[in-house]
C-alpha cells in the first residue's frame, strides 16, 4: 500500500526535526582531563567540594578553576553551553540553586535519566570537582 502523500508532508519534517534533537544533545565523546597540580583525592567519594574557598584544599582553588575550565569545555559544553550559559535545553548551570554538592557529585557520577550519561567511568573527582569549581566561578546571569 502506497503511502499517502499528504502522510509524508507530515513524516519528513517530523524526522527531520527529531534528528535535530539528537544532533542538539551534543558531543558526549569523554575528552580525557589533565588534573595538572591538583593533589589525589582519591577513590572514596567526597560529598563536598575540597577545592572551594574556605574547605580544606581551597589553596588549589585557582588551579581547580583552571582544570575545571578546560574539562567543562571538553565534556560538557557541547549540551550545557559555553561558560555554562544554557542554549535552553539544558539548565543554565550558573542559576542552579540546588545544586549542591551532594546532589552535583551524584548526578555527574550516575548521569540522568533525561540525557546525561554518567561520568564515574571517564572522569575523576579531581575533574568532577574542579568543574564544579569552575562553575562556581562563573559570574551569575544578571
Amino acid at each position: 500500500m502506497a503511502t499517502p502523500t499528504f502522510l509524508k508532508t507530515l513524516l519528513v519534517p517530523a524526522l527531520m526535526g527529531m534528528t535535530g534533537l539528537a544532533i542538539a544533545h551534543g558531543n558526549v565523546t569523554p575528552q580525557e582531563v589533565d588534573t595538572g597540580k591538583l593533589p589525589e583525592l582519591g577513590e572514596e567519594v567526597r560529598m563536598e567540594n575540597p577545592f572551594r574557598e574556605g574547605n580544606e584544599l581551597d589553596k588549589f582553588n585557582a588551579e581547580a578553576v583552571k582544570v575545571g575550565e578546560s574539562a567543562y569545555a571538553g565534556n560538557c559544553a557541547g549540551c550545557h553551553g559555553i561558560r555554562a550559559m544554557s542554549g535552553g535545553l539544558t539548565p543554565d548551570l550558573r542559576e542552579l540553586t540546588v545544586w549542591d554538592d551532594e546532589y552535583f557529585i551524584n548526578r555527574v557520577r550516575n548521569g540522568t535519566d533525561r540525557g546525561m550519561p554518567s561520568w564515574k567511568k571517564t572522569l575523576d573527582q579531581n575533574a568532577m570537582w574542579a568543574i564544579k569549581t569552575y562553575v562556581e566561578s562563573l559570574p551569575k546571569p544578571e
